[in-house]
């Protein structure tokens, strides 16, 4: 079994499909058995985001997979998730959220030092289909220079 802290869930997708403009690191509120699934490496963040409900932050979309030897009392695998973050970043991420186009998108699940679980959120906006093809190019030129560097 790999050790807990060595849990890094990343949304690759987001990365493409959005340009991060600023980035959070927010706790998560867990039932019972998430946790044990999550330290087993048992969730996705494809296609989730963040929304406001009464003044809090939600995840909705984020996978945690059910506990293997859960009994009854298992976590329902795809629920909305609070988010705790203080309230001037609330604040902060509620006003960036006012312009046209910008969302609040998952970036990379983990687990801290203290065996907490931590998701790492960012307020980006959507790219176009042209500059998702700007990106891969770049992507590919710089693998180009790592690799002639490496020779």
């Amino acid at each position: 079994m790999a050790n807990y802290k060595d849990i890094n869930i990343r949304n690759k997708r987001a990365t493409f499909d959005y340009e991060i403009l600023e980035t959070y690191t927010a706790g998560i509120v867990l039932s019972g058995t998430e946790i044990k699934s999550i330290r087993l490496g048992k969730a996705s963040l494809t296609d989730c985001f963040c929304y406001f409900h009464d003044g809090e932050l939600y995840v909705k979309g984020m996978n945690v997979a059910e506990y293997a030897w859960g009994t009854y009392n298992n976590h329902q695998p795809r629920r909305d998730r609070k988010l705790l973050l203080n309230k001037k970043e609330l604040r902060k991420i509620e006003r960036a959220l006012q312009d046209k186009g910008l969302t609040v998108v998952g970036l990379k699940l983990f687990i801290n030092d203290r065996g907490l679980a931590k998701l790492n959120i960012g307020i980006a906006k959507g790219r176009k289909n042209y500059d998702k093809r700007e990106y891969l190019k770049e992507k590919d030129t710089r693998r180009e220079l790592d690799r002639a560097m490496k020779r």
